[in-house]
């Protein structure tokens, strides 16, 4: 979901393609970081997803991989997300220890916070900032909106996803916003949620100068996610995962694709 993103603050702040080294690198990044990410995440969890019948078949808790292999891969991901920050430039090296901070952090959230859906979307707001102090060694105002739209539209999927498991996640005591507030109400604030992220996606295109295709794309992929809430309810969560999956990787590529094409054609 984050890759798309990341190109799209990359080539953004490059005007352009930045070369086929900083490409590399923003991948490796992208590579690393998730992997990191998503294992620890599944460390954290294995005890959790064990219980959960959705999430018994994941590799831990299964024991098709071990503890000590997860471990493995998460120090190696780790290391190797460091080496390709350290590779871009002195700001992308100093920030590599807050971005896998934040990114590990996470998983822990849903223990103490039903706010976790925004933890998840600083995480993958990470990536279109990222690249673009990748690209050109600074942090400026205009990527925070793009890093904005990242952030409210990450928290509205996840907790629209979060829905399937609000039973779950109550009985455990865990923390999400369905389990809070209960489904009918989470989807409300998911509504709201993209309802503030196509804003933020829409005030980037003026701020940072990306014409008309941007702002086509922005409108395309605003309808992309009015469509997948249309697909579930709180009497019915049986699209739950088409709405997760198939829209929300159209929302990041469809953003892409305006940055590219705003990029192009000037």
């Amino acid at each position: 979901f984050a890759l798309p993103f990341a190109f799209s603050g990359m080539l953004a702040a490059a005007r352009g393609w930045p070369g086929w080294s900083v490409v590399l690198l923003v991948i490796a990044c992208m590579v690393t970081a998730r992997t990191a990410a998503m294992t620890w995440n599944r460390i954290a969890d294995r005890d959790v997803d064990a219980k959960n019948p959705r999430t018994a078949q994941r590799a831990l808790p299964a024991g098709r991989v071990s503890l000590v292999g997860a471990w493995t891969l998460l120090l190696v991901s780790a290391v190797g997300f460091a080496w390709a920050a350290a590779s871009l430039n002195r700001l992308t090296l100093i920030l590599a220890p807050v971005a896998l901070a934040v990114v590990l952090f996470y998983s822990l959230t849903k223990r103490f916070t039903w706010a976790c859906h925004f933890v998840l979307g600083l995480s993958l707001s990470i990536a279109p900032i990222g690249a673009w102090i990748a690209v050109r060694g600074r942090l400026d105002v205009e990527v925070l909106w793009l890093g904005l739209g990242v952030l409210l539209w990450t928290a509205g999927f996840d907790t629209l996803y979060a829905c399937q498991d609000a039973d779950f996640d109550r009985d455990a005591g865990l923390r999400s916003l369905p389990a809070r507030f209960g489904v009918a109400r989470a989807l409300l604030l998911a509504r709201a949620c993209h309802v503030g992220a196509a804003i933020a996606l829409v005030v980037f295109g003026p701020a940072w100068s990306l014409g008309w295709p941007y702002l086509l794309a922005v409108g395309l992929a605003a309808g992309v996610m009015a469509w997948s809430h249309s697909l579930v309810s709180a009497d019915d969560l049986s699209r739950v995962g088409v709405a997760f999956f198939q829209a929300n990787v159209t929302v990041s590529v469809l953003v892409l694709v305006g940055v590219i094409g705003a990029v192009v054609l000037g």
